[in-house]
């Protein structure tokens, strides 16, 4: 039986008046799966409800950061606290220096943390320090990574700009864009013809060392030593975008998990604990070029608020226990057999990739290791597997672009019921190919 939306319909007619598109973030946009967007009323746990009451068990997490579930107690506990205090006073307060020191101790790449608002920030930030560091121009990113709406790296990017189709952005200046080269996700010898012809010119690359926002492709063996042998050889800076992988995929990120360093690292989602947040950080010597210390100037009259802080506080020190990652790990093992297994049941054209809490169910029979791969995916096939999903009560990420998030809350339960769900959900589909 469908699912009664018809407030969620009203409500999206109503934003359409006075917000673009109705959305905030083309990500929440269901162009891509031909339907209108849910409005949430609450999140509890592992579920999300919507405002018509519908319950959905959410793989989405809030693009990542609801590693522990939605309102984890010690979390609502601090904010509460703060939330007496003071909402934001636009001065230094202690609980900066304390998560700081969390990020420090937790990467060994990290010296010091310059806390900003939003993924973006941090990412544009980091860019201009390579610049500014190297005195250096040109950038090299990913293909299909994407870093936030910054200007130079709009470039070929992941998350909504592929969902929609839009390469680059109308408003980037053809001068901006010249300074962004592109190369393939996984492919060590365009990396090498660039350097070779630019060498002297380039500033740093930039990465998502998993990537998520073209869906989750893990870097192959050897590829980030390459990548790392082949900046420091340069003289340029390695930048690892971990907006979304770090103290998520590990305690200590990608970098952990793969044992290799960036020059600058740059961190968003969890370390708001749900609260807007991000966060560049590096060596003492990078850093200190940064304002006041330095003279590449970056400014927030919000960075460092103290709610966002605490959140974050509260949800860093949960993740001190590395138990927690290995109780991700099984949850996401389970998921991962479960799924794999329904899609050799119905000779299934998908193809399951994971790394840690992360995964994307690629609608496509071959093996994905970039973006070209994941343009070739069944993107109509995916939006009907969507909205079988979504009828059977289980929220998915609306684009084939995109990683799914596993949070502490799920339970045995809620596992063996999406795994359901997905079985349901190829074996309607599979009859209809």
């Amino acid at each position: 039986m469908e699912k009664k939306r018809k407030k969620s319909a009203k409500a999206f007619k109503k934003a359409q008046k006075v917000i673009p598109g109705g959305v905030n973030s083309p990500a929440r946009a269901f162009s891509a799966v031909e339907m209108e967007p849910i409005f949430i009323d609450k999140g509890k746990g592992a579920y999300l409800y919507d405002i018509d009451g519908n319950q959905y068990l959410d793989y989405v997490n809030s693009w990542g950061p609801m590693i522990l579930g939605y309102n984890p107690p010690q979390v609502i506990k601090k904010l509460k606290k703060q939330l007496k205090k003071g909402t934001s006073f636009g001065a230094p307060t202690e609980v900066e220096t304390e998560i700081a020191e969390l990020i420090v101790d937790f990467y060994p790449a990290v010296d010091k943390v310059r806390m900003v608002n939003s993924g973006t920030e941090a990412t544009m930030s980091a860019i201009r320090l390579a610049r500014g560091y190297t005195g250096r121009d040109k950038i090299i990113k990913l293909e299909g990574c994407y870093h936030g709406h910054g200007d130079s790296l709009l470039v070929d990017a992941g998350s909504g700009v592929a969902t929609l189709g839009i390469k680059g952005s109308p408003g980037v200046t053809e001068n901006t864009a010249k300074e962004t080269i592109v190369v393939p996700y996984n492919d060590q010898k365009a990396v090498e013809k660039v350097f070779a012809e630019y060498g002297s010119e380039i500033a740093g690359l930039i990465l998502e060392p998993v990537t998520g926002n073209m869906g989750v492709i893990a870097p192959e063996a050897g590829y980030l030593e390459f990548l790392r042998e082949i900046t420091n050889k340069n003289g340029a800076l390695l930048i690892f975008d971990e907006v979304m992988t770090g103290f998520r995929l590990a305690r200590g990120g990608a970098q952990e998990l793969y044992d290799i360093e960036p020059d600058i690292s740059t961190f968003g989602k969890i370390i708001g604990g749900g609260m807007p947040v991000g966060a560049y950080a590096g060596k003492e010597e990078i850093m200190d070029y940064i304002a006041p210390a330095g003279p590449i100037y970056q400014a927030g009259t919000l960075s460092g608020n103290p709610m966002a802080m605490q959140a974050g506080l509260a949800t860093l020190k949960e993740l001190k226990n590395k138990k927690i990652y290995s109780k991700l790990e099984a949850k996401a093992e389970k998921l991962e057999k479960g799924f794999k297994k329904n899609i050799k049941e119905f000779n299934f054209p998908a193809y399951f990739n994971r790394v840690g809490s992360m995964f994307t169910l690629f609608f496509t029979a071959k093996k994905v290791e970039n973006y070209q791969d994941v343009k070739k995916c069944d993107q109509q096939l995916f939006a009907s597997y969507f909205k079988e999903m979504i009828e059977a009560g289980v929220y998915l990420p609306p684009s084939q672009f995109e990683a799914n998030f596993i949070s502490l809350a799920l339970s045995e339960e809620d596992l063996d019921k999406t795994i359901e769900a997905n079985y349901q959900a190829l074996k309607k589909l599979k009859a209809g190919l």
